[in-house]
């Protein structure tokens, strides 16, 4: 393992910081990425603390331990190790209800995020902060990295009437914060803020990725093994908006996008023609093994990151988008909604209907990339209050 240089709140929470929980009934909101520098869980963490008690564990997507594949709804459980309720908040419901945080004083909150506004543990801790501040609990954040850094954001901003699971507040598709940073913003924007502890890292700084914190990469969901896939995902996960598969049931879900009918390399050739900065396109082929085309041959492309400070993931996402649907007019489709009057599942990655109504016009492409860049910029100046680590 390489030499660690970041502490993040877990560490601090078990080292130096155990004032932030003492004499407090613990509720605690993880899956597998919460554990510290070494590799110790969270759960365990929490639970040999001597001056404060685990009384609850809460579950988002993916469950406790990661044991759930994307979009699998579950239940409530009861904790096999420490005989502890795990609510679910990616089942029947997706906020803490009042009676789950009954014996709970404060929820403790440790989730390795991407910082991308569609990844959904964004909005657990946005839902889980307003059931804080209805039931009068304290939230405490352990901060950890942005695993893309913190200098860039990317994309546009959500419209209203577009919040869902995949866009919970009005914020870009790259955040460019650490999750610390956003749940402050998020208190500090919300009509009813609750009672908001951040626990923060030591030697981490902006312009850091994580490959620069010395930290061990634990998947943050199954679809997201490496970095590799974190750096693409912002940009390539509009696919899932589509009959495309985003690779899925590969070993590189996300670096992989392609359909039985996609001309892999009239595709890769058409858009290394573009020079899009930091990114190379390869025809390849593939057979997903669960998800969309299961079980058939896709032709595609694999997205290769040669230079990380100058790709823009979203930029490149939406380039590709463009040409697949201009390539392949007949075939290409938008998924509808996945219910009777619902948005289409496009409109909600996004954040408004922009892409759908815009991007197969002429100029289409360039105005939302121009559109994108302004609202971006806007919000580096929005989110500058709410930096612990400086300023990008």
């Amino acid at each position: 393992m390489s030499r660690i240089r970041v502490q993040t709140g877990a560490d601090r929470l078990l080292e130096v910081e155990r004032s932030f929980v003492e004499g407090k009934r613990i509720g605690l909101l993880t899956n597998p990425t919460g554990r510290t520098s070494s590799l110790e869980s969270v759960i365990d963490v929490c639970a040999r603390l001597q001056t404060a008690k685990l009384t609850a564990l809460f579950a988002c997507e993916h469950g406790i331990r990661g044991e759930r594949q994307a979009g699998v709804l579950f239940e409530d459980e009861t904790d096999e190790q420490y005989g502890i309720p795990v609510y679910s908040l990616y089942g029947k419901r997706r906020k803490p209800e009042a009676e789950m945080l009954a014996q709970v004083d404060a929820v403790v909150f440790d989730i390795q995020d991407l910082g991308v506004r569609f990844y959904t543990y964004l909005t657990t801790l946005i839902y889980t902060m307003a059931a804080c501040a209805e039931s009068g609990k304290e939230m405490i954040v352990l901060d950890r990295p942005n695993p893309l850094g913190g200098e860039v954001c990317e994309g546009g901003i959500l419209r209203e009437g577009y919040r869902s699971m995949v866009g919970g507040w009005p914020i870009p598709f790259r955040t460019g914060m650490t999750i610390g940073e956003f749940a402050a913003l998020i208190n500090a924007e919300t009509d009813t803020p609750c009672r908001l502890q951040v626990v923060p890292m030591e030697g981490w700084h902006r312009g850091m990725e994580y490959t620069d914190t010395g930290l061990p990469w634990i998947m943050p969901s199954p679809n997201i093994p490496t970095l590799d896939s974190a750096r693409v995902y912002p940009g390539t996960c509009l696919f899932e908006g589509t009959n495309l598969s985003e690779g899925r049931g590969t070993t590189r879900p996300f670096e992989l996008i392609g359909a039985p009918w996609l001309d892999a390399r009239q595709l890769a050739e058409i858009m290394n023609e573009r020079n899009l900065p930091g990114v190379r396109f390869c025809p390849m082929y593939f057979t997903p093994t669960f998800s969309k085309h299961q079980g058939e041959l896709c032709a595609g492309v694999q997205l290769f990151v040669t230079d990380r400070r100058e790709f823009r993931s979203v930029t490149a996402g939406l380039h590709l988008l463009k040409e697949v649907q201009r390539l392949h007019p007949e075939k290409f489709e938008w998924l509808p909604p996945f219910k009777e009057g619902g948005k289409p599942f496009i409109d909600l990655l996004t954040g408004s209907d922009a892409v759908r109504t815009k991007l197969h016009e002429p100029s289409g492409l360039q105005e939302l990339i121009a559109q994108w860049r302004e609202e971006a910029a806007e919000w580096c100046e929005r989110r500058k209050p709410f930096l612990i680590y400086g300023e990008g």
